[in-house]
């Protein structure tokens, strides 16, 4: 009698999975350009389109009364702006006003930031405060500063009073209008490009500081020599959109004194307000859509110089 071990069970093969199929394989194929296209339908309907169709209406003759009656002009609307003298003193005061704005603003925004980066008391709460110009809105803060920098019964004149200074007249004034404008621009925007700074600098390692430390670094060459060059990119970005910005302003100096023309003799009307006075004070839509073009070839002159000067910078930097 022979006795035979019991055999195993056997082990079920495997099945290997099938593979996908047609409709699968082209979702898959598809599905990236699918979530995306909602983004680019907008942006061609609400971005692409009119910037290229104020392209086209800048060649012509267009009135506001009568939209539909072009009669072609050619580079006509374009060399009448470089004939218009308020147009030169509009991108003068768009340049004056910019520098007085931004300089100031990311000064003042990088060492809040820098404040708010160290541990102290309500520091969540001051990291919210100064949000809060932000989210105010561009009338009712224009309008409260031009209350304060009323000429008569302002608070900054009465202030200055107190020190022995005459009053003086923010509105009408070429420097001190600019100035006024200025101020309300700081004031909205420092708080914004606080967090901003903020977000970046936590970003910076940890490890950085501690090496400085040890090597007897003070508070003042680790901010110069680690939180500078760690916030470079984030520094470049601030630039390029207060940049933008800048160019772009039209809130604040339209508000200061509710006129398009920026004060009697245009002293803080910027490229905004001209191209606003133009376009529906004149009824010269062609030639609105003119500056509208030359702002934005500005500020792609503008962001490139930036991009530019950074570039080179870090070139010789890393050549060191």
């Amino acid at each position: 009698m022979t006795l035979t071990a019991p055999r195993a069970p056997a082990v079920p093969r495997a099945v290997p999975p099938a593979p996908p199929g047609a409709a699968r394989r082209a979702w898959r194929t598809v599905s990236p350009y699918a979530y995306l296209a909602p983004f680019f339908t907008l942006f061609v309907a609400f971005g692409l389109f009119p910037l290229l169709y104020t392209a086209f209406v800048s060649l012509y003759r267009v009135e506001l009364q009568t939209p539909g009656d072009m009669e072609w002009r050619g580079l006509g609307n374009y060399t009448a702006l470089l004939g218009d003298e308020y147009f030169w003193v509009s991108l003068r005061n768009t340049f004056t006003i910019g520098v007085l704005s931004t300089v100031p603003q990311l000064a003042m925004a990088l060492g809040l930031a820098h404040l708010l980066n160290h541990r102290m008391r309500g520091r969540t709460f001051l990291r919210t405060a100064v949000l809060l110009p932000y989210a105010t809105s561009v009338a009712a803060a224009t309008l409260v500063f031009a209350q304060l920098f009323g000429r008569d019964f302002g608070l900054i004149n009465y202030v200055l009073g107190l020190v022995g200074v005459d009053p003086v007249d923010w509105q009408n004034g070429t420097v001190a209008s600019q100035i006024a404008v200025s101020t309300v621009v700081i004031w909205r925007w420092t708080g914004y490009n606080t967090l901003i700074y903020l977000a970046g600098m936590q970003s910076v390692p940890a490890e950085l500081y501690e090496a400085a430390a040890m090597d007897g670094a003070s508070r003042w060459r680790q901010f110069f020599h680690v939180t500078l060059p760690g916030l470079r990119p984030t520094i470049l970005f601030t630039v390029i959109v207060s940049t933008i910005g800048a160019t772009q302003l039209f809130g604040e100096p339209l508000l200061l004194e509710g006129s398009v023309s920026g004060g009697i003799s245009h002293q803080y009307q910027t490229l905004g307000l001209y191209l606003y006075e133009q376009g529906w004070g004149f009824f010269h839509l062609g030639r609105a859509a003119a500056v509208a073009w030359v702002m934005f070839l500005l500020i792609l002159v503008l962001v490139g110089l930036n991009a530019l000067i950074v570039r080179r910078r870090s070139r010789k930097e890393a050549g060191r």
